[in-house]
């Protein structure tokens, strides 16, 4: 019988065997290690990691946190506040709340608080401002105080002996609201705390996301249209002509937005470079329209974003193996169909990845859009500038940057599904 040499090993192998004990020293060692070197690759990342929190998502979260808290009326008006929350909203609140607004009123005024709540009020109401300040005003100069302080209100100004100014507010005592997010959607809360829809006259924000979509779906089609036969014309052309070609492409990166829009407004003029071509080839018979509209928009953006639509799909293309497209030709495929069948399908990825990426930087388009667009070609993003910078109204800019956020997010995950679901047709 042949003996197991598992089980008997030969008497020169056992010298070489490790003694007990020692196979699992090395397993820590090597634990060990391992763990060093996570902790280096930890502390190599932490600074970016940092830096990221600090610069990029603590302020989205600030962002975000003020279009859902309301603490003006609150911090300056505590009594009132206070008052309100047990009011039923049913005809006027007691007394005893007009007299906390009048004892507010007076501290806020000497304090000269009193005009945070009135830029507050004049969000809901452009005529509060008025009423606050002016009620503020009277309350604080009375020297006898009166014993009917509703009457007193309602003699300084009709407006206080109406529930719609009480319910207004009760909806700005906060500390939590969705004052603004129903804003940015067109929407209010009536009197009795209903969610309706705005007045056709104020309502205008959802108009202007959709007009953020449609121009960012527009200009991420044709940079797609455009950008596909650029870059497949890059990843075939010989080594030379390809970088030459390839850093005509890259240029763009090298030159100012400012200036590239400067160039455009040029360029696209009445009397510009473009228009002189056309009428001197007798093309037109009068300058056309293409500046401070929509079409300007749509030539300067797709001018800019169009090399973002271009390198991803250049960088997925040169991968492909050529060989793949000529053997299904040799098998008898026509040019047509081996081109959708066999390498459009091998694209797939450069061509999502192009498409998502133009169409997020697009939706957040500010600076182009304002310097040769005109006033119905704004997209979201300049009435988030617009209220964060001139009305200083962060509420409503917050609210209206959650609104793109949340719209993003709901195209980037139709956007997934769509994409899978064609990776598995194209497969």
């Amino acid at each position: 019988m042949t003996p197991n040499p598992l089980q008997h090993p030969p008497s020169g192998a056992a010298r070489h065997l490790p003694p007990p004990g020692e196979g699992q020293d090395i397993v820590r060692q090597v634990r060990r290690a391992e763990r060093r070197r996570r902790r280096w690759a930890l502390l190599l990342v932490a600074p970016l990691a940092l830096f990221l929190l600090l610069v990029f998502v603590a302020p989205i979260m600030e962002m975000l946190r003020r279009s859902v808290v309301d603490l003006d009326l609150r911090q300056t008006w505590p009594r009132t506040a206070a008052a309100l929350a047990d009011w039923d909203g049913h005809d006027l609140p007691p007394e005893a709340t007009f007299a906390a607004l009048a004892q507010d009123m007076k501290e806020s005024f000497s304090a000269r608080t009193a005009a945070a709540v009135a830029r507050r009020l004049n969000y809901a109401d452009t005529g509060a401002r008025t009423l606050v300040m002016t009620t503020a005003r009277k309350v604080a100069g009375l020297e006898q105080m009166p014993t009917d302080w509703r009457a007193a209100f309602v003699d300084i100004d009709p407006a206080w002996g109406e529930r719609h100014t009480w319910t207004m507010l009760r909806q700005a005592s906060g500390p939590v609201t969705s004052f603004f997010t129903l804003y940015a959607l067109d929407l209010r809360r009536d009197a009795d705390g209903r969610v309706v829809a705005a007045p056709a006259s104020e309502a205008i924000f959802v108009d202007i996301l959709l007009r953020t979509l449609s121009i960012s779906a527009l200009v991420t089609v044709i940079c797609a249209v455009l950008g596909f036969p650029v870059a497949y014309l890059l990843a075939n052309a010989p080594g030379r002509i390809g970088n030459l070609l390839l850093i005509l492409v890259l240029v763009p990166f090298w030159t100012a937005l400012l200036v590239r829009i400067a160039a455009w407004t040029v360029l696209l003029q009445d009397q510009g470079l473009i228009n002189n071509a056309l009428v001197s080839l007798g093309l037109i018979d009068q300058p056309l329209r293409l500046i401070y509209n929509r079409t300007g928009v749509i030539i300067a953006m797709v001018h800019v974003l169009l090399p973002f639509m271009i390198m991803p799909l250049y960088g997925v293309m040169k991968t492909v193996p050529p060989q793949l497209y000529r053997a299904s030709l040799s098998l008898g495929a026509p040019p047509t169909v081996s081109f959708l069948r066999v390498y459009l399908p091998q694209t797939k990825p450069g061509i999502f990845a192009g498409i998502l990426l133009v169409f997020i930087m697009a939706v957040g388009y500010y600076i182009t859009p304002a310097l040769v667009g005109g006033a119905n070609d704004q997209m979201i993003s300049w009435f988030i500038a617009f209220y964060t910078t001139d009305t200083a109204n962060w509420g409503l800019a917050a609210a209206l940057g959650l609104v793109l956020l949340v719209a993003t997010a709901v195209l980037f995950a139709l956007y997934q599904r769509l994409s899978g679901a064609r990776g598995v047709a194209f497969g």
